[in-house]
């Protein structure tokens, strides 16, 4: 494999740390695994510094290790890393790599230090969830500043496939409002339906550039999912978390409109489920959707912590786990989303990616159900809310080009003086009908 490095737009961000910083906090990229996180950090550090050290802590040998528990003698550790790396360091000139800094707790607390002795810049990657577990007897510095890196976003997906303008052209028409027209829309979706398949992980990406066939890309992400399950049960030797996670297309399947983990482990307290859902929530492998009751502005004030759904992190894993069982050949999602003959009950998969692009787009998850009979066997549900200034913006997802949304007219009436205008994600073309606006779905990342 090629291991090409990727265009990814926290790079930018990563030039204003560095701008607004100066020296005086250290920066920690956090993200599930294989995302990207060491990449872009040793890429930052090539491009951006006159030299860099990228220390991995997963297999640093233990003379480096044993360093950071002598940081009162920076200038020691300082000759160490240069002589063990080969690598010259130069005073605001040069930036040192914690990657995966969860192995190494005394650098982590190393960072108060190193940041006062200010000769040189600091960025640290980790999952956050390993990290937190392994800062329990250390001092967290307040010298550091945090930065989320999620799976590579549909933008990021179209550079990488040499797609420089589709974004320009698909913005444009989002901010007129202009239909594309048929035959323009039939091909974005199709490039669409593309990375939904493929995901975000940038070793999927680059298997697919590589080979041009699902086979190869099926594996990398099958990988990929071991790794993350491998994780979740060192995290929670239980098993719970991991079983958790392999649940999570049967349960969307189904169309829950939450997730009741008590099905699984019909012995578990709630103190012990209430932690098994933090620490999923903190390995960044998932989304988390809250239902919200009152949708107001501040909708984390009215976030109801016991009802919520479960999404997958990535699109790409999420088709795979879904027929983890099955040979690539077999997967009836790849044949039906190539072909655009996706079901109705195969339309979780287009909820999942929603999930994924508005998170990435840096919204918290929030849907919203009520009953729709005096005796609550039927509900209206509004798939997600969106934070809009001092309004609500509702979003109802559709995996074909149908247009009936009775729960978003339910929610659109009873909440009419809160929301900005209803929004219903499909496959067919840009149309508004002066009361609800249709969007392409591969337009979620623009609102």
């Amino acid at each position: 494999m090629t291991n090409r490095i990727f265009k990814r737009k926290i790079y930018d961000r990563l030039l204003r740390w560095k701008e607004r910083s100066a020296g005086s906090t250290a920066l920690l990229i956090e993200g599930a695994r294989r995302v990207g996180k060491s990449t872009i950090a040793c890429e930052f550090g090539r491009r951006e510094y006159r030299s860099y050290i990228c220390i991995d802590f997963s297999n640093a040998p233990a003379e480096v290790i044993a360093a950071f528990n002598q940081v009162y003698k920076p200038d020691r550790l300082f000759l160490l890393l240069q002589t063990y790396y080969d690598v010259v360091l130069y005073p605001r000139e040069s930036l040192i790599i914690f990657d995966e800094v969860q192995f190494c707790p005394k650098a982590r607390q190393a960072v108060k230090h190193l940041v006062a002795d200010g000769r040189y810049d600091y960025i640290e990657t980790g999952s956050l969830v390993s990290i937190r577990q392994n800062v329990r007897d250390i001092l967290i510095p307040s010298e550091e500043e945090h930065m989320a890196m999620f799976p590579m976003d549909y933008e990021e997906f179209l550079w990488a496939t040499g797609q420089e303008t589709t974004m320009e052209l698909i913005r444009n028409a989002f901010e007129s409002l202009r239909p594309m027209g048929d035959a323009v829309n039939r091909e974005m979706m199709r490039r669409f339906r593309l990375y939904m398949l493929v995901g975000g992980m940038p070793q999927a990406v680059d298997a697919y550039l590589e080979h041009n066939n699902f086979e190869a890309v099926d594996a990398v992400k099958r990988r990929i999912i071991e790794l993350y399950m491998n994780d979740l049960r060192k995290i929670d030797p239980t098993g719970r978390m991991s079983r958790i996670f392999n649940t999570i297309p049967g349960s969307l399947a189904k169309g829950k409109l939450r997730f009741t983990a008590r099905e699984i482990f019909e012995n578990s307290s709630v103190a012990e489920l209430g932690e098994v859902w933090f620490d999923l929530e903190e390995s960044q492998t998932v989304n988390f959707c809250y239902r919200c009751t009152d949708p107001n502005v501040g909708m984390s004030l009215f976030r109801d912590s016991a009802s919520f759904k479960l999404y997958m992190g990535d699109t790409g894993l999420f088709v795979t786990l879904s027929f983890w069982d099955k040979d690539v050949s077999e997967n009836v999602i790849y044949k039906k989303l190539l072909s655009d003959k996706l079901e109705a009950d195969l339309g979780y998969v287009y909820e999942n990616v929603v999930a994924q692009m508005l998170r990435a787009a840096g919204h918290r998850l929030f849907y919203y159900t009520a009953p729709a009979d005096p005796l609550g066997k039927k509900s209206y549900e509004v798939d997600f809310l969106l934070a809009k200034g001092a309004k609500i913006e509702p979003l109802e997802v559709k995996s074909s080009g149908y247009r009936a949304h009775r729960s978003l007219d339910f929610f659109a009436e009873r909440y009419s003086g809160r929301i900005t205008r209803p929004v219903v994600l499909y496959t067919k073309d840009i149309h508004n009908d002066g009361q609800t606006l249709y969007l392409p779905v591969y337009m979620t990342c623009l609102l």
